[in-house]
């Protein structure tokens, strides 16, 4: 089967070179046994390209499991990849077959495989590596003869550096790479993929097909597309449902596609065959950048108010960044490394000329760890309500307090 024809069979739209070549090797590395790492931001249709690979090897006639390791309990995902045995822990009843066991003969397919904890990787390593695991609470060892096709949306190398993720592991699973570029690399498929939700919404909801004028279809290529594909097919249902005008304008699309002049931003060129590393962690970096604005902005506001000898009330968040000396103020500098100063050229009682300083951190590693500490405290450690106050997912969240050691 050619590229065309697998495309055409499992519903890939799009011409965009880096998409052909994607689909290309999977076709070519799919009659073999090779350990295949899918790569891509999230919502880039990565979860097509195991079933691609598994539909056209020799296993196709054998099981093939889906597993999304982020999703799995840390305490229980051990028993969930490898099984247990009864007893093997509190609420263990019987006896559990794991998925590893439960696929032999087959594919199984890890997405987000940067999410396991570095014990079950190096469970994992062992499966690779032998086909050998052992079951929780069992000290038998066990043979399996299953084809792993993992995929995340992790910048590896960075992991790698953080020993977030295990090289020896990394460099087994990464036999093969496949890159999935993200909806900004694939300008001219946009409107293909958006006409083609609108036409299947159009005939699921029975309602004529909405259409774009060009200064619309302007809009939709030149966004950025956090979410990618899924993002995009979000959007088209919607628009489908609600607008009663089936020729859409660009002031009736900007209405869809939320905080649209700050994700708008131009696309970090990839450098290797990962994602950048702007691509994690997009959403906190976001909200990082206008919080950093707004707090400079108020900044300035102290400053001249202060200038103006009216009285200011300041909570300040770092006081140790802030240092103001006795003196008449009446020039104000901002220089490009994020401090206002403010000069006194006369002289007050007899003291020479006086300066003040603001000191802003612009680390944006910074800022994420202040404003987790504060998101935190604010909601007396409730990590769910803190990760909805900065709008990330919960999971982000347990991770950053991980990686920066935030005590809680």
């Amino acid at each position: 089967m050619n590229t065309q024809d697998l495309k055409q069979k499992f519903g890939i739209i799009g011409n965009n070179p880096l998409l052909e070549r994607a689909v290309d090797i999977a076709r070519q590395v799919a009659p073999t046994d090779l350990n295949v790492v899918i790569n891509g931001e999230s919502g880039t249709g990565k979860e097509v390209f195991p079933q691609i690979i598994h539909q056209n090897s020799a296993r196709k006639h054998g099981p093939y499991i889906a597993v999304n390791c982020g999703a799995l309990p840390e305490g229980t995902i051990d028993s969930e990849l490898f099984g247990h045995e009864k007893g093997a822990f509190t609420g263990a009843t019987e006896a559990r077959k794991g998925y590893f066991e439960v696929a032999n003969g087959g594919t199984i397919f890890l997405d987000e495989v940067g999410e396991l904890p570095l014990a079950t990787q190096a469970r994992l390593l062992r499966v690779l590596e032998s086909g050998e695991y052992i079951k929780v609470g069992s000290s038998k060892v066990q043979k399996t003869d299953v084809r792993v096709v993992a995929a995340t949306n992790i910048n590896f190398y960075q992991a790698l550096e953080k020993e977030k993720f295990r090289a020896d592991l990394y460099y087994r699973l990464n036999t093969v790479p496949i890159y999935l570029p993200p909806l900004r690399e694939r300008k001219e498929d946009i409107h293909l993929l958006f006409r083609k939700f609108t036409s299947d919404f159009a005939a699921k909801y029975r309602m004529p097909v909405v259409k774009l004028n060009p200064d619309a279809e302007q809009v939709l290529v030149g966004y950025y597309w956090p979410g990618n594909i899924r993002q995009l097919k979000n959007i088209a249902e919607q628009i489908s449902i609600i607008e009663k005008n089936r020729e859409i304008n660009a002031e009736t699309l900007l209405k869809y596609l939320p905080q649209y002049n700050s994700n708008n931003v131009p696309s970090v060129v990839r450098t290797d065959s990962g994602n950048s590393s702007f691509e994690n962690d997009r959403e906190i970096i976001f909200k990082v950048l206008r919080d950093t604005r707004a707090e400079i902005n108020d900044l300035k506001k102290i400053v001249f108010d202060l200038v103006s000898g009216k009285s200011v009330k300041v909570n300040p968040v770092n006081p140790d960044n802030v240092q103001i000396l006795n003196g008449g103020y009446n020039d104000v500098d901002e220089s490009h490394n994020g401090t206002l100063t403010i000069h006194s050229p006369m002289p007050h009682n007899n003291q020479s000329s006086q300066v003040i300083e603001v000191e802003e951190t612009l680390s944006l590693q910074d800022k994420e760890i202040d404003m987790i500490k504060k998101a935190l405290r604010k909601h007396k450690g409730k990590r769910k309500n803190a990760a909805k106050e900065l709008g990330i997912s919960e999971r982000t969240l347990y991770r950053k307090i991980n990686e920066y050691a935030i005590e809680e």
